[in-house]
């Protein structure tokens, strides 16, 4: 493999950051509300299976009175 100086380094990168598509500000603004209903959504499933768990583990074992 080809040995590559630092600056010509830095002008393949700065090449390769000009090829991104960057977000726009509505579609970051967009994803990030996506991820926290997603996020709260898998809180609350995760929160009722634990509930219905741990019922049944205290069902099972006597313990639910």
């Amino acid at each position: 493999m080809a040995k590559t100086s630092p600056f010509e380094f830095i002008q393949q990168v700065r090449r390769e950051t000009a090829k991104v598509t960057w977000p726009t500000r509505n579609e970051t603004a967009v994803t990030t509300l996506m991820v926290f209903i997603m996020v709260a959504l898998a809180s609350v499933f995760f929160a009722v299976v634990d509930m219905v768990l741990q019922f049944g583990v205290k069902y099972l074992l006597g313990a639910g009175g």
